[in-house]
């Protein structure tokens, strides 16, 4: 595979989301997101909510459904603590809560450093820019299979590039 197909992206195509990738968060993250958003300061929930889609640029849309148990969980366990304050809910984190928060710190890193290779890609990623999926899928799996056919034939694959480069250059134009 041509080195500066993936590199271009930032390593993270967030369009596999649509396609094969499903989940934002893999399993645990979504509590090292909720304890890392809250060792920032306190917030309710709808803020952590807001929060993750931001950070994410609009990518990830974290539900009530999802986010309201696990901060309950978290309360559970003592790693936050809730008060209430002018009619809402705020949480903020515990000691316990940011000793959790310690024991992984690379996994937080990677967390945020995914949301803003998604929030890179977001600006792009609107409903009324969603009609040209189906298009560019398909040239993915032309360029794809032209790769396939042609890895074996002397020059086969930068002919495969070219063409993608070409169709790059003038979208760019556009």
């Amino acid at each position: 595979m041509h080195k500066d197909w993936f590199s271009t992206s930032g390593g993270a195509w967030p369009w596999v989301a649509f396609g094969g990738r499903s989940r934002f968060f893999e399993s645990g993250e979504v509590r090292l997101a909720i304890l890392s958003l809250l060792d920032e300061g306190p917030k309710h929930g709808y803020q952590v909510m807001k929060e993750l889609e931001e950070r994410s640029g609009g990518l990830y849309r974290a539900s009530a459904g999802s986010i309201y148990p696990t901060l309950q969980q978290l309360e559970d366990e003592d790693l936050i603590q809730s008060l209430q304050q002018n009619g809402k809910r705020v949480f903020t984190i515990t000691e316990a809560g940011k000793l959790e928060l310690a024991k992984d710190p690379e996994a937080v890193r990677r967390i945020w450093l995914r949301a803003e290779k998604w929030e890179e890609w977001g600006q792009y990623m609107k409903p009324d820019t969603m009609s040209v999926m189906k298009p560019l899928m398909a040239l993915g799996k032309a360029a794809w299979g032209a790769a396939a056919r042609n890895s074996s034939k002397s020059g086969g694959e930068e002919r495969v590039r070219e063409v993608l480069d070409r169709a790059r250059q003038e979208l760019e134009r556009l």
